[in-house]
């Protein structure tokens, strides 16, 4: 019987299929594996070339008319470099009023720097709070925080002016840094550094070890949302250092103002006064290295806060 029978031939293995190749030439893999076209990138890069340009322009443009004398500000190209004359035009930019640029400069610097540390530490305190701790009326709160943020600026100044004058804080130096504490922007940005970064098991075993509350988020909070912090810390000091409407406001008396409401002044009394325009020109670019300086010091911390709170665990 089983002589009988006959061995059936194996059937064929089918060949495995070959993947498909994918020209080189036109796809270019990025990082998690995608895989965009050199079309894209190319047309992307000269964009964003094209955006560079267009803002870093304006700062060519004034660092080489700063080089110029007054009469050739405007008797020559806006972009040709005539003879230099920096250091003279610096040299009359110290000198002009007594100084009074550097006295402008220094009130600008504490301005934006004390008024930045104090309002980094407050939204700090506050998103962490948000974060960490469990209310009533807490996602009211954060509504509030949220609604805030699509009120205008410049909607605030007239009222937060008159508040001011109540208090008898116009023409001082807490009548700006007072109302710059409040930036809803930088309490949203920290609810989501402390969301991420701050462990709510870390927290109770801080307080099973006997910690404060106040001593937990002074040795841990602020540690471990460094990074986002540092990004509120920039984002606080631009907006102080380019505030112009309240100042304009709030300060009468010339030895407080910034450094911009003083250009503006010199900017429209340079109609009657000619010299004053070339000075104006030199004191905005020295007004633009402070920025230059902090964006650059700071830039490794807040690349890194920026993603910090886009993705939770």
């Amino acid at each position: 019987m089983t002589a009988g029978l006959q061995q059936r031939p194996a059937a064929p293995v089918a060949p495995a299929s070959q993947p498909r190749r994918r020209g080189r030439a036109s796809r270019t893999v990025v990082s998690g594996g995608d895989r965009v076209s050199r079309g894209w990138m190319i047309a992307a890069t000269a964009l964003v070339a094209v955006a560079s340009l267009y803002f870093l322009a304006p700062v060519l443009w004034l660092v080489v008319a700063s080089t110029k004398s007054a009469s050739q500000l405007f008797s020559t190209p806006g972009f040709s470099l005539a003879d230099w004359h920096l250091w003279d035009n610096v040299r009359e930019l110290s000198t002009y009023d007594g100084g009074i640029f550097w006295r402008w400069a220094l009130n600008s610097v504490v301005y934006s720097v004390v008024g930045s540390l104090l309002t980094t530490l407050l939204c700090a305190a506050t998103g962490y709070a948000l974060a960490v701790y469990r209310f009533r009326g807490r996602s009211l709160l954060i509504a509030v925080v949220l609604g805030s943020m699509l009120v205008p600026g410049t909607v605030l100044a007239q009222p937060t002016y008159v508040l001011l004058v109540n208090l008898g804080l116009n023409n001082t130096y807490w009548g700006l840094l007072l109302p710059g504490l409040s930036y809803p922007f930088g309490v949203l940005l920290a609810w989501i550094f402390a969301q991420n970064a701050v462990p709510l098991e870390l927290i109770e075993a801080a307080r099973l070890d006997g910690s404060g509350e106040f001593r937990t988020f002074a040795t841990l909070g602020l540690r471990l949302m460094s990074s986002g912090l540092v990004t509120i810390l920039l984002f606080a000091f631009l907006g102080s250092w380019n505030n112009y409407l309240l100042p304009l406001l709030v300060l009468t008396d010339v030895e407080l103002m910034p450094l911009t409401v003083g250009l503006t002044g010199w900017n429209q009394a340079s109609i009657t006064i000619p010299g004053l325009q070339i000075l104006t020109v030199v004191g905005s670019m020295i007004s633009v290295v402070p920025i230059a300086a902090v964006f650059l010091a700071l830039q490794r911390f807040w690349r890194a806060g920026l993603t910090a709170g886009s993705v939770r665990g």
